[in-house]
């Protein structure tokens, strides 16, 4: 199988944790953010995460694909969602699209490796979510909200250790707020963060925290 992805996009990271979640081998793909004839010709429009399957016909959408990497083997993202987490998701969403939205534009993906690539993803961004420079300004407040919110996590995640498909839309969240320097996750959080980037195979972004 082969993994079609943005190295910084959250929905990619869905299909991605759960291929790794699940111990299944497949080849990863970073597709050039200006690269939009490679995934018309596979799926018919420019969206990843996309996955080639073994044979060979392609899916898009990234629940699609997780639902679809779940009939291989054992099941694991079958049971009933978390309520809790998907809410907490749903609210935690807009906030944190303006965290880390200005900082995926500077962050070090390899789909952004040309200044003009950059330079074209910056420009798109800015038309869908406004002026990133004034985003960045307001970090402060935004970041002050937010750990609130983390804060308000804790107990969501209190004794959880099996994983299901509540937690592959709620960690590629907290993947997305490890690039935002300046936020306080808590232990918990933490560490819940940690333990699925590792079984998943699927890197958090600390490193590039700006």
């Amino acid at each position: 199988m082969k993994l079609y992805i943005y190295e910084h996009c959250p929905f990619c990271s869905r299909a991605r944790l759960a291929l790794g979640l699940k111990d299944l081998a497949f080849e990863t793909v970073v597709v050039m953010e200006d690269d939009a004839a490679t995934p018309t010709r596979l799926v018919g429009k420019k969206a990843v995460p996309i996955l080639e399957k073994p044979d060979g016909t392609h899916m898009g959408e990234s629940l699609d694909i997780v639902r679809y990497v779940d009939t291989l083997g054992t099941p694991i993202f079958d049971g009933p969602p978390e309520a809790a987490l998907d809410a907490w998701g749903d609210a935690a969403w807009p906030l944190a699209l303006k965290l880390f939205i200005p900082r995926f534009t500077e962050g070090d993906f390899a789909e952004l490796a040309t200044p003009s690539v950059r330079e074209a993803y910056r420009q798109r961004e800015e038309r869908a979510f406004g002026d990133l420079d004034a985003l960045r300004a307001d970090s402060a407040r935004y970041i002050g909200k937010m750990n609130t919110k983390l804060e308000a996590l804790v107990p969501l995640l209190a004794g959880r250790d099996a994983v299901g498909i509540s937690d592959v839309k709620l960690w590629p969240i907290l993947r997305s707020l490890s690039i935002v320097d300046g936020l306080q996750f808590p232990l918990a959080v933490r560490s819940y963060m940690e333990r699925l980037a590792a079984a998943g195979k699927v890197p958090l972004l600390f490193d590039q925290a700006r």
